[in-house]
């Protein structure tokens, strides 16, 4: 019987989307295929995804410790204020107020004292140092 076929009375007849599907061939479920894309969106984004949360944590665990638990453990840091002169550099500045410390670490507790973002200092300029 044909889609389109004429009957008697010259009216096509008209066969049903369910008779057409249904079938011995078509019961079988058909195994799904992926193509390359649907493996990167099946794999890779979860991967992805994995990726960042254990980067978020590994930087909240390898987080810095706290300066201290309270107000009480804090210790103050003994300071003098220093003018620096024509021709003075931090290395010099270190090497008379802490004469026998290493100057680079007298330097890098100037510079962190002082919020300097470079090593270099201008005349006039006044600094922080630590105390002997």
């Amino acid at each position: 019987m044909s889609a389109t076929s004429a009957s008697h009375d010259s009216r096509p007849q008209f066969v049903s989307v369910q008779h057409l599907t249904s079938g011995p061939e078509r019961s079988k479920a058909q195994p799904l295929r992926l193509t390359r894309r649907g493996r990167i969106v099946l794999i890779g984004i979860p991967l992805v995804i994995l990726a960042v949360v254990l980067l978020s944590l590994a930087g909240f665990l390898n987080a810095p410790a706290k300066a201290a638990d309270s107000a009480a453990d804090l210790s103050v840091t003994p300071t003098v204020s220093v003018t620096v002169q024509a021709g003075q550099s931090l290395w010099s500045i270190a090497g008379a107020v802490a004469p026998g410390r290493d100057p680079r670490d007298v330097i890098a507790d100037i510079v962190q004292l002082n919020n300097l973002s470079a090593g270099g200092v201008v005349p006039g300029q006044q600094l922080f140092v630590p105390a002997k």
